[in-house]
């Protein structure tokens, strides 16, 4: 079964920077189409970004491009998001999910952007 588990959440003030990490197991990595998904409080989860199987293919809200980047090490079987320039309004809990999958979520973890 597919295991997600994020890390690198955090509280920043604005302007600041993260790097969070999503760890997979269960499965072959490379097999997976692996997103980022974020819910803040009293919002719907919504999508951030995405990154294809070969890494050929990356996807990114309007809302974070330019700032969030995407990556995945196959090596190690992790999908990295390096968020810069953050903003209060980034602030949500961060998910990662496999092949847009309802079944395979992460734990989450918080990322917090003081103004």
């Amino acid at each position: 079964e597919v295991q997600l588990v994020e890390s690198g959440g955090g509280l920043v003030q604005a302007g600041g920077s993260l790097m969070l990490s999503c760890a997979f197991s269960g499965r072959t990595f490379d097999d997976y189409t692996i997103g980022w998904f974020r819910q803040a409080p009293g919002k719907e989860r919504e999508g951030v970004s995405y990154i294809s199987i070969s890494a050929g293919r990356t996807y990114y809200v309007d809302s974070v491009k330019g700032r969030f980047t995407i990556s995945r090490d196959n090596a190690k079987n992790t999908v990295y998001l390096q968020m810069n320039s953050l903003k209060p309004e980034d602030t949500a809990v961060y998910y990662c999910n496999a092949d847009f999958s309802m079944k395979y979520w992460g734990q989450g973890t918080q990322v917090t952007v003081s103004s």
